[in-house]
């Protein structure tokens, strides 16, 4: 039975792969969740689509499923946040409200060579002082130059103010509160920060880069902060103010409560997004990290984030798994490391398409070095999980070296999080303390937090800091002199990586 007297926030989480509802009350305790996938569209190798009309039905399905689960009636939610996977791009018709075409995903690479095009001589760097980010196919606006490029009769219709651009975030904003009947056209700063198009000094879009891009002002939502009141949704939401948006790796920093300068979080995936508070400045990288926003709270200064991200980490233990197949399941790991005492003078590094941050190094791939007759597969295997904890010491090194802030602790949540082993020597590694925190949800939980933030459910980052409760923490044990000499043979590891590929090979 549901307490009436308590507020609750929902959260919509509109990820890669599925769309998620979470209800949270006044506590930050979950109380019912909703998810459904939605389909991959791969039309030619490198093209990645949604659908972003099945993806808005599978929202309102969700948010109905998680309300029903709750026992709740709409008109008991306070607000309602969103956080998004980002970057993926969405134009759509103003007057009837569908897409014009299917929406590019994040991970489309179909702008690789438009990119190289706008780099010119320039190169890669050629808008990273304005926005934070290199030239790379991972980021929106390309992917919006690409529609009006190759859409018949886009371009035309987008300059007469026909066409709506936006992120996942601002596609639900607008259906949420009335789609073609008023429907808000909105984005928040995280998310207009992710698009290459927002200047990150103004919080504005950029002219400079939208005439580089030809991408008319006209299609361009109105950007906002991350916790404010949007809109009103309509519909089965009717009265429900639609007040926050953060795209995911951002909103994960707002729900592990990363709110003082030197707050880190790291979300263990397929690969690992680690993100450093570095407080009310834009810091800009030559560590190869991406400059981008952390969150804005209405009126308040924006803060600002380093963003590490590395391309293999779970998915170094899925390859163990499934190509080597010398365990059955992801979780056997753990107790087959932890059979013997250390790595055997064994390192592995997962360069299988090249080397993310700090390297950018195209050319490397995928080493095992120091094998000897003594080296088992349980050494093989610590090896594995060793290579995660590598990887983000190199982020945070670089993340010190362009800032000058240390990490005094690392906050850390996804899958990987459920290895004792691997949090511990992640801690050994870093010489801070790891922490997983007791609600696992964090993504859904900061869009909630922000969320109630600008409705009064919540006042202010204090009160959220009070709510967050360790799980679990690993502090480190590891000497200094042999974290020194691992790191050192890490490092010589990597170097083996370089230079495997040459010009025209695959």
């Amino acid at each position: 039975m549901t307490d009436h007297s308590v507020k609750y926030v929902a959260a919509i989480d509109q990820g890669t792969t599925s769309s998620r509802c979470i209800i949270f009350d006044q506590n930050g305790a979950m109380v019912a969740v909703d998810q459904r996938e939605h389909r991959q569209i791969f039309p030619k190798p490198g093209w990645v689509e949604h659908d972003a009309t099945e993806i808005w039905s599978k929202v309102q399905a969700v948010v109905a499923g998680a309300i029903a689960k709750a026992g709740l009636r709409a008109d008991q939610l306070s607000a309602l946040g969103i956080t998004n996977q980002r970057e993926t791009t969405v134009l759509w018709d103003r007057a009837t409200g569908k897409p014009v075409h299917n929406a590019i995903v994040w991970q489309d690479t179909r702008t690789s060579a438009l990119c190289r095009r706008l780099g010119g001589t320039d190169g890669q760097d050629r808008f990273r002082e304005a926005t934070g980010l290199p030239l790379a196919s991972y980021f929106s606006g390309p992917k919006a130059a690409w529609l009006l490029d190759n859409v018949p009769g886009l371009r035309a219709r987008a300059e007469r103010g026909e066409i709506a651009f936006g992120t996942l975030d601002s596609w639900l904003i607008w259906n949420l509160t009335g789609g073609t009947d008023g429907g808000r056209h909105v984005t928040d700063v995280t998310n207009a920060g992710r698009t290459m198009l927002m200047n990150l000094r103004t919080l504005q879009w950029e002219p400079s880069i939208l005439s580089a891009m030809n991408i008319p002002e006209a299609v361009l939502p109105e950007i906002r902060s991350s916790a404010e009141v949007y809109g009103t949704a309509v519909g089965q939401l009717a009265g429900v103010p639609v007040a926050s948006a953060l795209g995911d790796q951002q909103a994960a920093v707002f729900g592990q409560a990363c709110y003082d300068v030197g707050t880190a979080k790291n979300t263990y995936g397929t690969g690992s997004f680690l993100l450093l508070n570095t407080g009310n400045r834009p810091v800009p990288s030559k560590s190869g990290l991406l400059t981008t926003m952390g969150y804005k709270i209405g009126d308040e200064p924006p803060v600002y984030c380093l963003e590490g991200s590395i391309a293999l980490t779970g998915a170094l233990v899925q390859w163990f798994r499934d190509q080597l197949g010398i365990i059955r399941s992801a979780d056997e790991i753990e107790p087959l490391a932890e059979s013997v005492e250390d790595n055997g003078g064994a390192y592995i590094v997962p360069a299988f398409s090249g080397l993310f941050a700090p390297y950018w190094r195209s050319d490397a791939r995928g080493v095992v070095t120091g094998l000897t007759r003594y080296v088992t597969k349980a050494h093989l295997a610590r090896a594995v999980l060793e290579a995660t904890s590598w990887q983000t010491r190199e982020v945070v090194d670089a993340m010190y070296q362009d800032s000058g802030v240390r990490i005094t602790a690392l906050k850390v949540d996804g899958g990987m999080t459920k290895n004792g082993l691997l949090m511990q020597h992640q801690a050994d590694v870093l010489g801070v303390p790891v922490i997983r925190p007791r609600v696992s949800e964090t993504t859904c939980l900061g869009a909630a937090y922000a969320a109630g933030l600008a409705t009064g459910v919540w006042n202010g980052l204090d009160e959220l800091k009070a709510h967050w409760q360790r799980d679990v923490e690993w502090t480190p044990a590891m000497e200094t002199s042999v974290r020194d000499r691992e790191y050192r043979n890490w490092r010589r590891a990597v170097e083996k990586s370089f230079g495997w590929v040459e010009d025209g090979d695959g």
